[in-house]
């Protein structure tokens, strides 16, 4: 059998492509003609068709690995000939500038220059199907080079960028009529990650690229689809979107991707179904309302443990301190204050149900299921919370209004058990500390219509107050009711310490202590008096 029959003998895989680094080692069939064909390789001048694409910003670990399938007897030095070719020698011609444009808008590739590379003088013969003609060198931003051998065939059909380039190397070969050797050579420059790049590389000679995937991981997956977009590798980008679709996603796995679609245009067909987990595409209007219902939900939650979650959950999101986008969360002030009146009718009706104005043929069944108190403190927990809301959004001072103006709930309030009506001073509790740490800002007849109607209150409820607090730190709200109290004009002051010193001289402990503001309030009124009437008479 002669030589070309032996080299046409047909294999049981085909070996497409193969990778070379810029220190091999030398050939273990035969190290000395290794040794002298590196050695002249040196001297060769290449001609190449170099470009840049896009590639992952994640530095390669081990770029320089060599895949099981590459063939050992083609490690290559950069530009070197493959020892199996026939015929390594070729004619130097000068480069050729050319900038094809590119062949498809939505992918972005960059438009560098590319060369194609001139044909070589040495003859060769025709090419077959499994025939190394492109020699595609990759050159990586930290210095570190790799050579892969391919099939022209395969990357012309895969890659519209690398088609173009052999397109454009093919038909130099035929202008020139040259005769020598086909190969191709194509630079690669500024490639960031070298792993990353050959993978994508290795995925043209696949036949199932979706099963490979999930051994790349989704983080690598992304960096792939960023290559293949980049060198147009059609296939590639359907298989990594079909499969970062169908895979849960980490933060910093979304966060990435989301930045690969500000840099990539991809058609809307292609992309579609990942980016509706990326994207609401909905307009606001689609989805009316979605923090009302969100809040209603709670307010009207039955599960105590549930409820306590939810709210911790809600008011994270709707907080403006929040890291999350509010778009499609944002409460209106008139929503907020919808679900805040429903709060105060329910928690007027659970009154009049302790005080026995509503007979209890008239109640729901549902609302005997649980004891008063306990749906009493649920109206009130709402409430607070709402509060907060409010004072987050810095809209609670027409609050301060309504709550001053419940004039039933005031009256229930004088004939209501101990253990039932200190649930109203709670809120006002609330109400005085958002004012006196300067959260709350109301106007003057506000303050004055909230200490005269519930102050009183306050000071009967304070000792049940003390022993059932649920959240309350008394001291802060100690300190905050005589901060408020000196908000008010002078006499309207007097009035008021006057009637906590009535109180808190019969009660003690059972009374919050104001000495603190009551003696500010004597300072000010009495001990500066004669500087305030020269004031006044000049």
């Amino acid at each position: 059998m002669d030589h070309s029959s032996r080299r046409k003998l047909p294999q049981a895989r085909r070996r497409a492509w193969c990778c070379s680094f810029g220190e091999p080692p030398l050939s273990p069939e035969n190290p000395s003609i290794a040794h002298s064909k590196a050695h002249r390789g040196k001297s060769e001048t290449l001609s190449k068709a170099s470009f840049s694409v896009p590639n992952s910003p994640q530095s390669s670990k081990s770029g320089l690995s060599i895949v099981g399938r590459i063939d050992p007897r083609r490690i290559l030095s950069p530009g070197r000939v493959s020892p199996i070719d026939s015929d390594p020698t070729f004619d130097p011609s000068p480069l050729v500038d050319s900038a094809p444009q590119l062949r498809s808008p939505r992918f972005r590739a960059p438009t560098e220059k590319f060369r194609p590379a001139p044909p070589d003088s040495s003859s060769s013969a025709s090419s077959t199907k499994d025939a190394f003609d492109v020699r595609l060198n990759l050159r990586g931003k930290n210095g570190e080079c790799m050579v892969l051998e391919l099939n022209s065939g395969v990357l012309s059909t895969n890659s519209e960028i690398f088609a173009g380039l052999i397109a454009d190397h093919t038909q130099g070969l035929v202008s020139s009529a040259s005769h020598g050797t086909k190969m191709c050579r194509i630079e690669v420059p500024e490639v960031e990650n070298l792993g990353v790049f050959r993978e994508t590389i290795e995925l043209m000679f696949e036949d199932d690229i979706i099963k490979r995937l999930p051994k790349f991981g989704v983080y690598r997956c992304i960096d792939v689809l960023e290559v293949s977009a980049g060198i147009m590798f059609n296939k590639g980008v359907l298989c990594c979107l079909k499969y970062l679709e169908a895979v849960p996603w980490t933060e910093e796995e979304e966060e990435k991707l989301r930045s690969l679609f500000t840099r990539f245009k991809f058609d809307d067909a292609t992309t579609r179904d990942i980016l509706g987990r990326l994207y609401l595409h909905e307009t606001a209007d689609s989805q009316p309302n979605l923090a009302r219902q969100l809040v209603w939900s709670i307010t009207t939650c039955v599960d105590s443990n549930a409820r306590n979650e939810l709210k911790t959950l809600v008011k994270a999101l709707l907080c403006k301190s929040s890291v999350y986008e509010k778009n499609h969360l944002d409460l209106s002030k008139e929503d907020l204050y919808d679900v805040c009146h429903s709060c105060l009718g329910s928690l007027v009706t659970l009154f009049e149900e302790a005080s026995g104005t509503i007979p209890s043929q008239g109640l729901v069944k549902k609302d005997m299921d649980k004891p008063l108190i306990e749906r009493i403190s649920k109206e009130v927990d709402n409430i607070n919370w709402l509060l907060e809301i409010m004072l987050d959004g810095q809209v609670a001072e027409d609050f301060v209004d309504i709550w001053a103006d419940q004039q039933q709930l005031l009256k229930m309030h004088e004939n209501a058990s101990p253990m039932v009506r200190y649930e109203l001073s709670r809120v006002s509790a609330n109400l005085f500390v958002a004012m006196g740490t300067r959260k709350l800002q109301c106007r003057l007849e506000a303050r004055c219509g909230l200490l005269q109607a519930w102050f009183g209150a306050m000071l009967l409820d304070f000792g049940w107050l003390q022993r059932c607090r649920k959240g309350l730190d008394m001291k802060s709200l100690e300190e905050a009711m005589g901060q408020t109290l000196l908000t008010l004009p002078l006499k309207q002051q007097y009035m008021l310490f006057m009637e906590w010193f009535r109180y808190f001289s019969r009660q003690g402990t059972e009374c919050p202590n104001l000495s603190k503001a009551f003696q500010i309030w004597w300072r000010r009124s009495f001990l500066r008096g004669s500087e305030t009437r020269a004031v006044e008479s000049r």
